[in-house]
């Protein structure tokens, strides 16, 4: 039937009772239909249902699939004991007409991360202003060993709009997918880490796997000219796609938050060194379709309006009044339910701080929003369709010798957790600190002589 089956997973001993699972599961279907629906649009969402299995089933199914999972995400256990799960539709299948359930199927998972700069006042270190969260925290994941080498991706090319800048984005993620970009061949993965160890991307075996899609007669020479040329129609196709609207409805009644406000390109990222280098002007973004899934997951991460360094000291007023009426949690809906009522609460985007705990609250929320759309994934299910076969009402790309017909598609949208905002508030501060000591520092030879450490210095004091 092309669906997923989605089990919770918790640390051992950590047991909840079936009434805590269905609860928590119900709260994840909930927040994808109430709240990022409104968001994203109808077509972008599958929110799933709860369905309950035979324990039997399931059971065998958690030992068929045990070996198969990747040893760093064996620190926690699938739940196979309240027989609850959710049921999804396959992601890496076209999600929209049937008629193409028996042709091969292409689909490119990206991991999009934040597409803007801060622009909020709160912000203390002024190299936030100008180089990106993505581009500074690939030099902390390096030196502390998750990847080799850092990606030259960043993820203002992509949203920017401008195509120049975002097959420069895609060309990046190819050569460093890391876990920001997956690529399926009829469900399989074909390319991409399945897990956080190191890939070499093979280029030439990708085009093999590509060649019969973009190339279907077999006219093109094999050799490096090759793969350069069906890696490029991949480029354009999902850039396509990516600016493509395939959603009649506009998100909700979201009041927009003006994208103008943060700059649009980020001093680290290797498109606009070699602008720079090279004498250019920096090719301001061509902005984006207000229907295309990658404008309005912009819109939905611009709900961060104070930056973590802002919000820290309203979740701190949060927790102070909670720790005085524990009783209020619920009230608060700090864990759901996640409804209408908490839908209508995130469209308050004043920042006028009036010193009530409504007001941090909604902040917040906000943010919890935010960083779910940061961390969201969009899926680009491809299928060949012939001349003949492209109606009218079937969103259509075309490359030099096919075309496709398309389905575009958001996941990994729960909720990020109350909890996390303290872990966030530190990490921001960590990669921060990093940057500048170990990498502006270099780049800066004022700084650079500042930060040589463990070598003999003299101070002058001169008589003022």
């Amino acid at each position: 039937r092309c669906v997923v089956l989605r089990f919770l997973k918790s640390p051992p001993n950590q047991n909840k009772t079936s009434e805590e699972i269905l609860h928590h599961l119900q709260n994840i279907v909930d927040f994808g239909k109430h709240v990022m629906k409104q968001f994203f649009g109808e077509n972008y969402v599958h929110h799933g249902e709860i369905i309950q299995l035979p324990l039997d089933f399931v059971r065998q199914l958690c030992l068929k699939i045990q070996p198969e999972r990747p040893e760093s995400r064996c620190d926690k256990d699938m739940d196979t004991l309240s027989g609850y799960a959710m049921c999804l539709p396959n992601l890496t299948r076209l999600q929209t007409y049937r008629f193409v359930e028996h042709r091969p199927i292409l689909c490119i998972e990206i991991k999009p991360k934040c597409g803007f700069i801060p622009f909020s006042s709160h912000v203390s270190q002024e190299i936030k202003h100008k180089v990106c969260r993505y581009c500074m925290h690939q030099h902390l994941k390096v030196a502390n060993g998750k990847w080799k080498r850092p990606s030259k991706y960043c993820p203002l090319d992509l949203f920017s709009g401008n195509k120049q800048r975002m097959h420069f984005a895609l060309k990046s993620l190819l050569q460093e997918a890391q876990n920001n970009l997956k690529i399926f061949k009829n469900g399989e993965l074909i390319y991409g880490c399945k897990d956080d160890q190191d890939c070499v991307s093979d280029w030439n075996e990708l085009a093999r796997h590509l060649k019969p899609f973009f190339f279907p007669s077999n006219g093109l020479v094999s050799g490096p000219h090759c793969t350069r040329t069906i890696v490029k129609e991949l480029i354009h196709v999902i850039t396509m796609t990516l600016l493509s609207s395939t959603d009649a409805c506009r998100a909700g009644d979201m009041k927009t938050v003006p994208i103008s406000q943060g700059r649009s390109y980020c001093e680290a990222s290797a498109f606009n060194k070699e602008l720079v280098r090279n004498g250019k002007h920096k090719s301001e973004s061509s902005g984006l379709p207000r229907g295309c899934l990658l404008y309005k997951t912009l819109q939905a991460q611009m709900l961060d309006m104070l930056d973590i360094e802002g919000l820290y000291p309203l979740y701190s007023r949060v927790e102070q009044y909670l720790e005085e009426f524990p009783e209020e949690r619920s009230t608060l809906q700090i864990d759901g339910p996640y409804n209408e009522a908490f839908y209508e609460k995130l469209l308050d985007l004043s920042t006028e701080d009036d010193g009530t705990v409504a007001f941090a609250l909604t902040k917040v929320q906000q943010y919890r929003i935010a960083m779910t759309a940061k961390d969201c994934s969009i899926m680009i299910a491809l299928s060949p369709c012939l001349q003949d076969e492209c109606s009218e009402q079937r969103p259509v790309v075309l490359t030099s010798k096919s075309r496709f017909t398309f389905s575009v598609s958001v996941l990994d949208l729960d909720l990020k957790p109350y909890e996390s905002i303290p872990h966030q508030y530190k990490l921001d501060g960590k990669i921060v600190n990093y940057y500048l000591k170990n990498v502006q520092a270099k780049d800066d030879p004022v700084m650079s002589s500042l930060f040589k450490e463990n070598e003999d210095c003299t101070l002058v004091l001169h008589k003022v």
